[in-house]
């Protein structure tokens, strides 16, 4: 997968805008708040960073070149120095993850406005 596919995956997510901060990097956002960051220099890659659930914390930071995300680590966010880390698949399926962990903690009036409102479980 190349950065200009992955950053037009992002694009796809229901109310995900994207801003470019701190020189080169693509920042990712529901609702105002990040989910995934994709990191430039020029026009070459130099990284990835997502929101991830707890266990997949622990699950992707035992992987060969994903690391706690610095800075961000905290919150629950891992970065990779390489696309080819995880599948393609998988990659996409852990981005829409970290845009659904994001969206779920915006405040419910925001999450109707948006059209990412949680449904409730059995629902």
């Amino acid at each position: 997968m190349r950065p200009a596919e992955l950053r037009r995956f992002c694009l796809t997510l229901p109310a995900a805008t994207e801003t470019v901060e701190w020189e080169d990097c693509h920042v990712f956002k529901v609702g105002g708040r990040m989910f995934a960051l994709i990191r430039m220099v020029g026009r070459r890659f130099a990284g990835l960073s997502f929101k991830v659930s707890p266990d997949s914390f622990h699950i992707l930071t035992q992987e060969p070149g994903i690391v706690p995300a610095p800075y961000l680590a905290r919150a629950g966010w891992v970065a990779l120095d390489r696309l080819d880390r995880l599948p393609a698949g998988q990659l996409k399926a852990y981005i829409a993850r970290a845009h659904g962990l994001i969206a779920a903690k915006l405040p419910r009036k925001l999450q109707a406005r948006l059209g990412v409102a949680a449904k409730a479980p059995g629902k």
